[in-house]
């Protein structure tokens, strides 16, 4: 083989890590070697080499637990939900999406079958919308090298407070790390209460957190009902955070048939918005 970094070459080799990430987290615990020695994110592989991974010694207790989610696709490999605002994706806590999966899914028949199906990427808590999930040991491992590859197109619809421009590019570092955001207004409301109001289309071409809410406070039109990153006077408070994954697009892993799923606005933002006809 020609050379390649251990953590470029982990994924998909392994039955308990699928992602890049996930490899990188694991050699930075201390829990992979190469010949018996402790690997590093940087080693290189050339061939013959004999590669141990450790399991962790924290041992979680996840629950499964029923939460009633709307199931937009599924097949035995994948599936897309529809996340609710306020709800956590994973984590140790109880209460998540991934403890719900279980139940709210059907079982893959494929002979590599996730007890525990899990999801591709995240959705912040107050955040609503798309939310990809693999069901098979596969099916994540391809889903993942996807979203690396940027293969998998994710389209949010939010309202924004302020005069904003009809469109543009956001490329304000987060953390440091490189981060990109393009957006486009669909249509505008003046509202006495809260000024300016606008309905966008938000496109992240990175995955930071809270990157679409930093972004869009960045350049002064912060989404409306976020408490965290809005203006103060101009928050709106008890409706939460008016952000949906509204659509994706992606070609299918092991069909390869083109997968455009889209959701109906979210009905707060209906009531300032009306869709004037449903998205396909």
């Amino acid at each position: 083989m020609n050379k390649e970094r251990v953590s470029d070459f982990l994924p998909g080799q392994l039955n308990s890590i699928y992602s890049k990430k996930g490899v990188k987290k694991a050699i930075k615990e201390g829990l992979v070697t190469i010949n018996d020695k402790k690997a590093f994110t940087a080693d290189y592989l050339f061939g013959n080499e004999k590669i141990t991974l450790f399991q962790s010694t924290i041992v979680t207790n996840k629950k499964i637990i029923t939460i009633k989610l709307e199931v937009v696709f599924e097949d035995d490999y994948l599936a897309i939900i529809n996340k609710p605002a306020g709800i956590i994706v994973s984590g140790n806590k109880k209460y998540t999406i991934e403890n719900a999966l279980p139940l709210a899914l059907k079982k893959s028949k494929q002979h590599d079958t996730l007890e525990r199906p899990l999801p591709i990427h995240r959705l912040d808590y107050p955040t609503s919308g798309l939310l990809l999930i693999g069901k098979t040991s596969r099916s994540v491992i391809l889903l993942n090298r996807m979203f690396e590859n940027k293969e998998i197109q994710k389209f949010y619809e939010a309202v924004t407070v302020g005069q904003q421009k009809d469109h543009g590019i956001v490329n304000s570092p987060i953390n440091t790390k490189k981060s990109k955001t393009t957006f486009r207004v669909v249509e505008r409301l003046n509202s006495i209460k809260y000024q300016n109001l606008n309905l966008v289309e938000l496109i992240p071409h990175t995955g930071r957190t809270h990157q679409l809410r930093k972004h869009m406070s960045k350049i002064g039109n912060p989404i409306f009902g976020d408490q965290q990153y809005g203006i103060e006077g101009l928050k709106s408070v008890g409706n939460g955070l008016y952000l949906q994954a509204s659509k994706l697009i992606f070609k299918h892993p092991f069909t390869e048939n083109k997968i455009e799923i889209s959701i109906p606005r979210l009905k707060k933002t209906n009531k300032l918005f009306p869709e004037k006809e449903s998205r396909s």
